[in-house]
């Protein structure tokens, strides 16, 4: 494209910043202009639930680029401004105290928002989700004079909430319907050496709960869950996310628990690229769309979606990862979830430093290092070879991960 062209971005988000970056890294000289509601330069959100939320981290840590960035890069932001439609047939977009803004190339990388429960109670003050960088400057303040918070959900997000509320010193009640915490990915099996950690970190954990209503008058109180109240003068409900298509859907795209797109990231649109938590999007290498909320999926399909939208086709077929930090926890899990029939370890889980292996029939469909560093590559690679796998092999650390495979 030539520098009379201009791209346009809507959402200022760790997609956006990564397309507008790579945008300029393949070589496209003309305008881009970047939209975002959010009056905060675009951020990462890992350190939203960790070592922001503790306070041991500043803002300006999570931006992807600082301020100068964007100048030196001639890259219109244009932030606290909330986009208001766009049209396909006339190729504008408008929003809010701008005139309507033609584009040659579109990306929407709108992201997603907290899913809400909607109970008795639920709008109550002291009631808490945690999505943007104002949410866990909020969440930052009230865990300062909390002394007992409740989390309603034991997902990534849930856990890793309340791992940082223990190390600040606050009594944690952590509740799920499910057996054991992140139970949905990785299985019970797994989830309980996620239950034993929190426990050995003095977190109360209500499993097998249903979640009733928010206890209160003029302010949340507790909890109300199938078996009894939980007292909490502080909540934290972390129960999952929805995609933010609102805008693609007025516009007639075609939307199916997100955007959706082909493996270009482009939507059946010409022009009109999706990307980041808002797409599903046709994934080569899993053999079907997907729609992944994590922050590596976020930077990998910003610097697809620039390749595809300067004619350079390049297709998404990427092993989803993401890592978690919790207490002196940390891990790296690839793939996606899907039905599996067992789990195979490199270690021992009672230790937490081991490797696992998600299973079905003859491949491995999922990876997990925990507290194992320097392999994420090698369980990227098993993942991606889509080849039969021996579970002997697997456990066995005699034989390197790149050798696992092999016959």
């Amino acid at each position: 494209m030539t520098s009379n062209s201009t791209f346009v971005i809507v959402g200022a988000s760790l997609t956006g910043a990564k397309a507008a970056e790579h945008l300029r890294a393949e070589g496209f000289d003309g305008r881009i202009v970047m939209i975002g509601a959010e009056t905060e330069l675009p951020y990462e959100r890992p350190p939203l639930s960790k070592d922001f939320l503790r306070g041991e981290a500043e803002a300006s840590s999570a931006f992807v680029h600082d301020q100068a960035f964007y100048d030196d890069n001639h890259i219109e932001l244009r932030l606290g401004t909330k986009v208001e439609t766009i049209n396909i047939t006339t190729r504008t977009v408008a929003a809010s105290g701008m005139e309507p803004l033609e584009y040659d190339k579109l990306l929407i990388a709108t992201g997603a928002r907290s899913r809400k429960l909607n109970l008795p109670g639920s709008d109550l003050p002291g009631v808490h989700y945690l999505r943007s960088l104002e949410d866990s400057k909020q969440l930052h303040d009230a865990l300062g004079s909390a002394k007992r918070l409740a989390v309603v959900g034991a997902g990534w997000i849930g856990s890793e909430v309340a791992a940082s509320a223990r190390q600040m010193g606050v009594e944690v009640t952590l509740i799920d319907m499910a057996s054991t915490p992140i139970q949905a990915v990785v299985g019970p099996e797994v989830g309980a050496v996620f239950a034993d950690l929190h426990r050995e970190h003095g977190v109360d954990l209500r499993l097998n709960e249903t979640i009733e209503s928010f206890l209160g008058t003029d302010r949340v109180t507790g909890v109300r869950t199938g078996s009894g109240d939980i007292d909490a003068d502080l909540i934290v409900v972390g129960v999952g996310a929805t995609p933010r298509v609102e805008l693609a859907e007025a516009a007639g795209l075609a939307v199916d628990n997100g955007i959706v797109t082909d493996e270009f990231l482009q939507t059946a649109i010409d022009g009109v690229y999706a990307a980041g938590d808002v797409v599903s999007a046709k994934n080569l290498g899993i053999g079907k769309h997907l729609r992944v909320e994590h922050w590596a999926n976020a930077g990998v399909h910003g610097e697809l979606a620039a390749k595809n939208m300067v004619g350079k086709p390049t297709a998404y077929e990427n092993v989803p990862f993401f890592f978690s930090d919790q207490y002196d926890l940390g891990l790296e899990y690839c793939g996606y979830p899907t039905p599996w029939d067992r789990v195979v370890y490199r270690g021992d889980p009672a230790t937490r430093e081991f490797i696992a292996f998600w299973l079905a029939g003859d491949r491995v469909v999922a990876a997990m290092n925990v507290n194992v560093w320097d392999v994420n590559d090698d369980l990227q690679a098993i993942i991606g070879a889509d080849k039969p796998a021996d579970d002997a092999r697997l456990a066995d650390p005699d034989v390197p991960l790149s050798e696992v495979l092999a016959r």
